[in-house]
């Protein structure tokens, strides 16, 4: 069972591109004129914005967060991250795609990734990973 390779993602390149970007701009937003205009544009597009974070997220968490190397495919502990990253993905796009949610659930939805991210690495690491995947193209296994 191979663990780190990345699944075929159901989002294009140039979306989870700007999911990374949203995230990286409620990550690092310190409120300048330039920030606050960026936030505005992807929040004028609520529903959306939330469906693509929800995407991204479960994206996240299962291959870059959670991902046991292939050595530990089989342990206990892999199975059990496995589970739990199951779990939060569902929950998180269930969140993200709930009737009326929008840009205040985007954000909180980033925000929780964020500190996902955090506890493991760093944030701006992890969005530069994502990135450059998504620029070289994804591996065709599934």
């Amino acid at each position: 069972m191979e663990t780190t390779s990345l699944r075929v993602p159901q989002l294009a390149p140039e979306q989870i591109l700007g999911a990374a970007d949203y995230v990286e701009l409620v990550w690092r937003e310190k409120g300048s004129e330039e920030e606050k205009a960026a936030l505005a544009e992807f929040h004028a597009d609520g529903p959306e914005l939330a469906r693509l974070i929800g995407e991204f997220g479960a994206l996240l968490l299962a291959d870059y967060l959670t991902a046991a190397p292939d050595e530990h495919a089989d342990c206990e502990s892999a199975y059990v991250a496995g589970k739990l990253v199951t779990v939060a993905s569902r929950y998180l796009k269930r969140w993200c795609l709930a009737s009326g949610a929008g840009a205040h659930t985007a954000w909180i939805a980033a925000g929780f990734l964020i500190e996902c991210m955090q506890e493991v690495d760093t944030v701006h690491q992890h969005l530069a990973d994502i990135r450059r995947d998504a620029a070289f193209g994804w591996p065709a296994t599934a």
